[in-house]
């Protein structure tokens, strides 16, 4: 799925993120739909979420209630690609 907006971020979801989301109840997929909303237009993503350390640096990660949005910041072409969608104590396996 990919989406640009007029200006900002636009927003790129992986087949495994879309299958990640797809397999979230209810709740925290409106939850977590909601949240790309907001971050795909952002003027810069890295105002929200966290940086992951370790071999995973460049990827962030976003709180959406229990479940964690893994995405990778391009900035070359201003693109938040997103990887891994999965509840925290699954996430970073």
């Amino acid at each position: 799925m990919r989406s640009r907006n007029g200006s900002g971020w636009s927003l790129l979801m992986t087949r495994a993120a879309e299958k990640d989301l797809a397999s979230l109840g209810t709740v925290d997929q409106q939850r977590v739909r909601k949240f790309l909303r907001t971050l795909e237009g952002s003027a810069d993503p890295r105002q929200r979420g966290k940086a992951l350390s370790g071999t995973k640096s460049e990827f962030w990660r976003y709180r959406v209630g229990d479940v964690r949005v893994l995405c990778r910041l391009e900035f070359d072409q201003v693109v938040v690609v997103v990887v891994a969608i999965a509840h925290r104590r699954e996430v970073y396996r």
